[in-house]
């Protein structure tokens, strides 16, 4: 649905994009609603909106659960729903239960999120477009024919494999396989954690491209045909398959990028596209050769990026497509002068396998600030960090002219960063700061495992972080217990 105007938006989701969806709401004059399940109740995110309606007790279902947030959206009376990354937002049936109620959902329509979301039929939209798809199989049946196609194409183009769920996103469902053996090991238990995580247990292979980089192009479309991109980003340096560092533009020849920009277009214009949308390509780091991945139909946590760049703010650029207005962005705004970088600053132990650090509070929150820094989060001095939900805390971009003053900047904001109470993955990017290989512009997705050096940081118990922590114990109590 598009066209009409909006007054009232309701944010279908939690945390920092809640509020980072909140804050352009509210800039563009409209009415914000968050909603919240019973574990969010001190967050930031609740404090921020024109109104919070509480969803139920969580956690994690009543985000999940369409009727109840088709329930807040007439309760409050938002005429759209904005769903962030996550949860509903790239459910197609929470985009047509929204069409249905009248409500305008901020995004793609019904059939583009069904489509794009099974990967197969994604395969298939850009073979027919002419646009380069990593070799795989269609789905595979549960019977003996499909192990047999598994194993034949596993003869036929070799291993490793990469075996993935047909519904997969976001990194979950995927997984490496490095011979015949293990290949029938773990279909059936793919089947099982695809059937868990999507309700739906169908899978396929694809040729694992050994050691790429993982780069995208950010593309917002309108309802009236036109399209444009907003520039590239590396997103190579992941743990188990999750992106932690990303990069705008990503540091490829220029032919070569624009190449990915025309194909990244196409891909949109043939899939149908509306609204803002990412499409992922794996890249040969030897031959810049390309192959498209995904095209992610929602918001992307990175989104971020490429808005330190390019001047554009995505979410309000989301809103006025919902509304049925033309793209009226100039080209000059997309020439994306200098260099970006986002670290998302997690509440998990690196050196403990990233393990998340939920149900510990915040003792002290310092952020750095000065020229070419933005803060995205939700976090404060006293806030305790759920244990049902993902470990984010805050994404912090930085720019600089280039590479080298980008990552000075990165390293300075890092080191004025104090966050005490649990592990952050802080430490751990400052670390990456100084290895050879990042500060050379060098690395793919195996960069981590091929940098072990990198978990080898010292700890972050500097004396002005136990000064601070102090300090905070001190007006917290009214009395220094340290006294005499």
């Amino acid at each position: 649905m598009a066209g009409k105007k909006i007054n009232k938006i309701l944010v279908a989701n939690r945390g920092e994009i809640a509020l980072r969806l909140i804050r352009t709401i509210r800039e563009l004059g409209l009415g914000a609603v968050a909603v919240y399940e019973n574990p969010d109740k001190e967050a930031l995110f609740i404090r921020s909106a024109d109104d919070a309606i509480m969803i139920g007790d969580g956690p994690r279902k009543d985000y999940l659960d369409i009727d109840r947030m088709i329930w807040a959206a007439r309760k409050s009376g938002a005429d759209a729903v904005h769903p962030g990354y996550g949860f509903l937002a790239e459910n197609p049936d929470f985009s047509s239960a929204c069409e249905k109620a009248d409500i305008t959902f901020i995004g793609p329509p019904p059939d583009v999120i069904h489509n794009l979301g099974n990967k197969i039929v994604a395969r298939g939209i850009m073979e027919k477009a002419g646009i380069p798809v990593i070799p795989g199989t269609g789905n595979l049946s549960r019977e003996e024919d499909g192990i047999r196609k598994a194993t034949d194409f596993g003869r036929k183009y070799g291993y490793p494999l990469m075996l993935k769920a047909s519904s997969g996103g976001g990194g979950r469902g995927i997984r490496k396989i490095e011979n015949e053996d293990e290949l029938l090991i773990q279909m059936p238990l793919s089947r099982s954690e695809a059937l868990q995580a999507f309700n739906d247990d169908n899978i396929y292979i694809e040729k694992c491209i050994e050691n790429p980089r993982h780069v995208e192009i950010q593309i917002l479309a309108d309802h009236h045909g036109k399209i444009i991109h907003l520039g590239s980003r590396d997103c190579s340096i992941q743990r188990r398959h999750q992106k932690l560092i990303e990069i705008a533009p990503a540091d490829l020849p220029v032919d070569v990028l624009k190449s990915m920009y025309e194909t990244a277009i196409l891909a949109a214009r043939e899939s149908g596209y509306i609204n803002a949308g990412t499409v992922e390509f794996l890249v040969d780091p030897d031959t810049n050769e390309f192959w498209f991945m995904e095209i992610n139909t929602r918001l992307q946590v990175e989104h971020t990026v490429t808005e330190m760049l390019s001047g554009v703010d995505i979410v309000r650029e989301q809103i006025m497509i919902a509304e049925g207005k033309r793209l009226k962005i100039p080209e000059v705004w997309v020439r994306l002068p200098g260099k970006a970088i986002q670290v998302r600053i997690n509440a998990e132990n690196p050196r403990n396998d990233f393990m998340p650090e939920g149900g510990k509070r915040v003792e002290v929150y310092q952020s750095p600030g000065g020229p070419g820094i933005r803060l995205d989060g939700m976090v404060y001095q006293g806030y305790k960090i759920p244990t049902e939900y993902d470990s984010l805390l805050v994404k912090m971009m930085v720019r600089g002219y280039n590479w080298e003053q980008a990552i000075q900047r990165l390293k300075r904001a890092l080191n004025d960063f104090l966050i005490c109470g649990p592990e952050t993955t802080i430490p751990f990017y400052l670390a990456i700061c100084d290895e050879p290989d990042f500060r050379k512009g060098k690395f793919d997705t195996s960069y981590l495992d091929t940098h072990p050096e990198v978990f080898n940081y010292p700890e972050n118990k500097r004396e002005v972080a136990k000064l601070s922590q102090l300090i905070a114990e001190i007006h917290a109590k009214k009395t220094n217990p340290y006294a005499y």
